[in-house]
Formats: structure tokens, C-alpha cells, sequence
């Protein structure tokens, strides 16, 4: 091949690449068929989400006085320690209406729910990692009381069409893989009973950090599926007392049931120790107060 012959290859295979480029489109971002948002007429008051995906009505979600900052918790599956946001976005209310396509799993209406926080708010994020107070999950000295699970684990088990019925003790009664909580009374007082079936460690994980309202590092080690059973007493938020001493036993309680930190020690065989965690941060660079219209 002589050099005219080469020069003009390298033009028609240039030529091809840039005209390739220009067909070729970026896959649309998932969104919902219709949806309305509005700013809420009550601003005061408790919101409520309901429908979606794993509910009894999959094909529509209703958010009703509705802060921005849990509508992005939702959109982002974030925990409030994990979104640093304006102020405004904590308070200001909307209501949100949206038809979510047939077939459509809960990460996609998530996603859809991105797609128009990004539209109808013009919303701008960026991640960053960041140092924050939390807890490390680590085996105790007695070593675990995790039972492993014969089962195979459902990370995304359909939704129940009713409580779970309970056993002799009042802990839930699962009919297959999953973990659910319940609420009762005990000698006078309110109890949490969870019951776990065939689930790893990160779902105990995720629980203790949405209880404690603070990241949680797995360094248990502990692998596979287990089955496991807990109660203890719910505590208001900011009220929960630090991890028991290693050099002493846990103190007597005068609920019904302990705390959760000492509830994952005496019935898990595990332990949780103050640490910093580095944690996955969502920032907002950017966010209108007033959607655009409907």
C-alpha cells in the first residue's frame, strides 16, 4: 500500500467513526408515562408514599406532602445521614402522582424518579466521600450465633399480601426467604420481633443503619445465608445508648426486652464498636424550589 492509498484508508475509516458517532444516540433515561407534581396545599403535617413497584398497587405512586429530601432518599435509596441538601429542601411539601410502566422493578422507579427530579426540578448531584460517626459490626468473643440458611436468599421477595403471622413467641413467621419486623406488647411494654430467613450479613447491616440513623461497616467476615431471630426495645431516635464495654456485660434493662446494641450482642453473638466510616455522600449542587409546570 503506497502512502496516497493509506492516507486515503485512514480518512474513510476517520469518516466512518464520526458518522457512526453522530447515529448513534444515548439511551433515554427510564421515566414514568404521566406524572404530576405539584406544591403541596398542606404544608404542615405528615407525608405518606404509597403504590409502586412490591406494593398491592405496583402501576402507580402517590407521594402526598412530601419533602424534596425524602423524595430524593427514595429516588437515590439513600439514608438521611447520606444527602447533603439546602435547608428549604427539608421543609417545602409537594404532592407527586406518576404512573409507573408495566413491569417495572422498584430500582427502575427509582430511577424514574430521578428522571424527574433531573427534569421537572432540574436538579444537579455530585458524590463525595466522607468521614462520618458511625459503627464497625464485628464477631464477639463468644463467636457468632448466625445460624447459615439451607435456603437460598430473595433480594427482592413479592409483596406481602398481609402481616406475617407470628409463632408461640411473637416473632413473624416468613413463607420463604426474607426478614420482616414487628411491633408488639410484652409485659407491659412495646417490643420489636424480627425474624430473618436465609439473609447475608448486609441485610442486618442495612437494618442497623437505618435503626441508628448512622453508616455501619461490616467487618464480621461472615459470609452466605443465615437465619436468625431478634427483640428488643425500640428507643426514639438520638436516644439509643453506646455499645456495651468489652470489659463488662451489658447493664440490666428495665424494658421487657434490651436495646438493639445490646440485642445484637447477647442474641447475634456480635458487636458494635464506635468508629468514623468513610461514607458515599449525594450532594446537591443544584435544585428549583418551584417545578416546572405539569
Amino acid at each position: 500500500m503506497n502512502v496516497t492509498m493509506f492516507y486515503r484508508y485512514a480518512i474513510s475509516a476517520l469518516t466512518c467513526a464520526l458518522c457512526s458517532a453522530a447515529f448513534a444516540q444515548p439511551s433515554p433515561s427510564p421515566a414514568f408515562e404521566v406524572a404530576s407534581v405539584k406544591i403541596s396545599p398542606a404544608q404542615t403535617g405528615r407525608g405518606s408514599m404509597r403504590g409502586g413497584p412490591g406494593t398491592a398497587d405496583p402501576g402507580r405512586i402517590s407521594l402526598t406532602s412530601v419533602t424534596l429530601f425524602n423524595v430524593i432518599l427514595r429516588a437515590y435509596d439513600r439514608k438521611g445521614f447520606q444527602l447533603s441538601a439546602p435547608d428549604w429542601v427539608s421543609s417545602q411539601r409537594y404532592d407527586i402522582v406518576a404512573q409507573v410502566p408495566p413491569g417495572a422493578s422498584r430500582e427502575q422507579c427509582n430511577r424514574m424518579l430521578q428522571t424527574l427530579l433531573n427534569e421537572r426540578f432540574h436538579m444537579v448531584v455530585h458524590h463525595e466521600t466522607k468521614e462520618l460517626q458511625g459503627f464497625e459490626l464485628v464477631t464477639g468473643r463468644g463467636g457468632s450465633k448466625l445460624k447459615p440458611s439451607s435456603e437460598s436468599g430473595v433480594s427482592d421477595p413479592p409483596a406481602p399480601s398481609g402481616p406475617p403471622k407470628t409463632d408461640a413467641n411473637g416473632y413473624p413467621q416468613l413463607p420463604g426467604p426474607g426478614l420482616a419486623m414487628m411491633e408488639a406488647a410484652k409485659a407491659g411494654a412495646v417490643i420489636v420481633f424480627l425474624t430473618a430467613r436465609a439473609q447475608p450479613l448486609s441485610a442486618l447491616v442495612e437494618l442497623l443503619s437505618r435503626e441508628f440513623q448512622m453508616p455501619i461497616s461490616d467487618q464480621t467476615g461472615l459470609r452466605g445465608n443465615f437465619d436468625f431471630q431478634m427483640e428488643f426495645a425500640p428507643r426514639p431516635p438520638g436516644a439509643l445508648p453506646p455499645p456495651p464495654s468489652l470489659d463488662r456485660p451489658p447493664a440490666p434493662e428495665e424494658d421487657a426486652a434490651p436495646n438493639l446494641t445490646s440485642a445484637v450482642q447477647q442474641q447475634l453473638g456480635l458487636r458494635l464498636n464506635s468508629r468514623r466510616v468513610p461514607t458515599d455522600v449525594l450532594v446537591i449542587d443544584r435544585v428549583d424550589k418551584v417545578p416546572t409546570g405539569n
